[in-house]
C-alpha cells in the first residue's frame, strides 16, 4: 500500500457514543512503534505469542505492530481475518507469509511452525481476538514449540478477562479462577454452576450470544450472589452491569439486543460468612494454627460437612504459602 493511500485511509472511532472520522496515517504510528521497540531486541528463530484487540482497532500495542512488520510468518486461527486486520494497520504481508493455526489442526500446523523455527523465521502467533492460549488455541503450540528448544515470547495486549475484572468492582486478595467456557449441554453446565456455587473466590467465564439466554436461565440457581457482566466489551455497543445473578435473565431480556454480542462475566467473591458455613470456618482456622493445608481442610470438611473445594479454596488464602502443602 502507497502512503498517499495510508492517508487516504479512514477509520472511525466512538467518542461519547458519537461517530467520527478520523484520517489514519499508518506511517507515523509504525514510524512510532519501530521508535518506542527500538531498545529492546526480537530476535529470529523466536515464536511470538500476540495479543490482538477484542473489538476495538485502537487497542493494539506499538511493540505488537512492531513484531507484527518483524514477521516472516503469521501463524493465524483464521488466516482471512488476520489478513484484513493486518491491511487495517497498513501492515502488507503476502498470503504466502499466512498459516492456518486452529483447534483441529494445531499439532500438525505446531510441526510447520518448528519446520520454520529451524530455518531461523521469526513466527508471531495470534488468535481472532484477544490473548492467544486464554480460551483459544495456542497452548499446545506453545508446548510443542518449547519442548522443541525453541523461545516463545509473549507480546502482551488486550484481554476480555483482565478488562471485565478491572471494572467488575470485585474487592478482596484480587485472586481469581478463570472457567473459559462454561459446558454447551444444560445437565454439565447446571453441575459446573453448582460448584461455582460453592467456591467462594472471584470467578471470570465467557460465553456466546448463542447461549446466553440458557446461561441465564441456570444462573437464576446462584440467587443473590453478584454477577458483573461485560458485553460487546471495547466496541461501538459496550455494556458493564452489576446484578444478583438470578436478575440476569430479567437485565437480558428487558432489552432484545442484550442477547447479542460477546460476553465476559464476573461471579463475585463469596465469604464463608455468607454461605451458612461460618462454623466450618472456625474449625479450619483452628486446624491451620497446627496442620498442613491438604490436612486441615479433609479434616474441616469431615467435621462441619462443608464442601472440601471451597474450604480448600478459603485456605490458601488464610494460609498461601506453599511449603505447608
Amino acid at each position: 500500500m502507497h502512503a498517499a493511500q495510508l492517508h487516504r485511509r479512514v477509520a472511525w472511532c466512538w467518542v461519547q457514543g458519537e461517530r467520527c472520522s478520523v484520517v489514519s496515517r499508518f506511517d507515523s504510528a509504525l514510524s512510532a512503534a519501530h521508535d518506542a521497540s527500538a531498545a529492546q531486541d526480537h530476535p529470529a528463530a523466536c515464536l511470538y505469542v500476540l495479543a490482538t484487540p477484542i473489538g476495538n482497532l485502537a487497542d493494539i500495542g506499538l511493540r505488537a505492530l512492531h513484531v507484527l512488520t518483524l514477521a516472516d510468518v503469521l501463524a493465524c486461527e483464521d488466516t482471512r481475518h488476520s489478513q484484513t486486520l493486518l491491511r487495517g494497520y497498513g501492515i502488507d504481508k503476502p498470503s504466502s507469509a499466512f498459516l492456518a493455526l486452529h483447534q483441529h489442526n494445531e499439532t500438525s500446523a505446531a510441526a510447520q511452525v518448528i519446520v520454520r523455527l529451524q530455518s531461523g523465521q521469526r513466527v508471531v502467533y495470534l488468535s481472532d481476538a484477544g490473548t492467544p492460549a486464554i480460551s483459544d488455541p495456542g497452548a499446545k503450540l506453545v508446548a510443542l514449540v518449547q519442548t522443541a528448544g525453541f523461545r516463545v515470547i509473549p507480546i502482551p495486549g488486550a484481554s476480555s478477562v483482565t478488562a471485565m475484572l478491572s471494572v467488575s468492582g470485585c474487592e478482596g486478595d484480587g485472586s481469581f479462577v478463570f472457567l473459559g467456557f462454561l459446558p454447551s449441554k444444560s445437565t454439565e453446565r447446571q453441575k459446573a454452576l453448582q460448584r461455582l456455587s460453592n467456591e467462594p473466590r472471584t470467578q471470570v467465564f465467557l460465553e456466546a450470544p448463542h447461549r446466553i439466554q440458557a446461561l441465564a436461565k441456570d444462573l437464576q440457581a446462584l440467587g443473590e450472589r453478584e454477577l458483573s457482566v461485560g458485553r460487546e466489551l471495547s466496541k461501538q455497543f459496550e455494556e458493564v452491569a452489576r446484578m444478583p445473578a438470578q436478575a440476569f435473565m430479567e437485565w437480558l431480556e428487558t432489552h432484545p439486543h442484550r442477547a447479542k454480542g460477546e460476553f465476559a462475566m464476573v461471579l463475585h467473591p463469596l465469604a464463608l460468612e455468607n454461605t451458612g458455613l461460618a462454623e466450618a470456618e472456625r474449625v479450619l482456622d483452628l486446624l491451620l494454627t497446627e496442620l498442613p493445608v491438604k490436612t486441615a481442610v479433609k479434616l474441616a470438611a469431615d467435621i462441619s460437612g462443608a464442601p472440601r473445594n471451597a474450604l480448600y479454596a478459603w485456605a490458601l488464602q488464610k494460609k498461601p504459602t506453599p511449603g505447608n502443602d
